[in-house]
């Protein structure tokens, strides 16, 4: 779960985008990739040989169907195995979040010009009682497994890292884990995930 030095990493001001349907990453999390399409070769190539990071673009439901929310997380190529058919196994670690402000190439892949987000904490009482309060709704009816990760997210210092794992692993709402990303405010992402535990709608 210690993700000090990744999240010290500078992000760089444009990184290239992977355009997926309902793929979030968040911080602190690890999403597995099979990179097989010739335009993400391209960009893979592009990453190892730079910075190793590009981020997840997950298209809009509202409006222009190509429109892409500009809220994610700028991801590191943590491991990455080449195939000998040219495909790719990785997994890409989320670093911190970000937003797209503009395309500066579309073929053979996208590239965005981004900016970090940070993260406001105004409140740290109140959001390490919302943190505390999320991982007790979370330990309710969960098999072992599960109990088990709650237990090591409680001897967590980090409540951002907290919310963000539980946001990545334990909701499956599209909507709502990109409410989740898009959020600045740390103690409003927690009452976002408290109250989808308490309907449990995304679980």
């Amino acid at each position: 779960m210690d993700i000090n030095q990744e999240a010290s990493l500078t992000i760089p001001g444009e990184l290239p985008v992977m355009v997926l349907s309902d793929c979030h990453l968040f911080p602190g999390c690890l999403l597995p990739l099979y990179i097989f399409e010739e335009r993400y070769r391209s960009m893979l190539t592009h990453a190892l040989q730079s910075h190793r990071m590009f981020c997840i673009g997950n298209r809009s439901d509202e409006g222009d169907s190509d429109q892409i929310n500009p809220h994610t997380t700028a991801g590191l190529v943590r491991a990455c195995v080449q195939q000998d058919d040219g495909t790719s196994h990785l997994l890409l670690l989320g670093v911190r979040r970000i937003r797209l402000k503009k395309w500066v190439q579309e073929r053979p892949f996208r590239i965005a010009a981004v900016d970090p987000v940070e993260t406001h904490i105004d409140d740290i009482d109140k959001v390490m009682d919302l943190k505390d309060k999320a991982l007790q709704l979370f330990k309710v009816g969960k098999d072992e497994s599960a109990s088990q990760l709650c237990e090591t997210l409680g001897e967590n210092d980090n409540p951002e890292l907290i919310c963000d794992v539980l946001s990545y692993h334990f909701t499956r709402c599209p909507k709502l884990q990109q409410k989740l990303l898009a959020e600045t405010s740390l103690a409003r992402r927690f009452e976002l995930l408290i109250d989808a535990l308490r309907k449990r709608e995304c679980l």
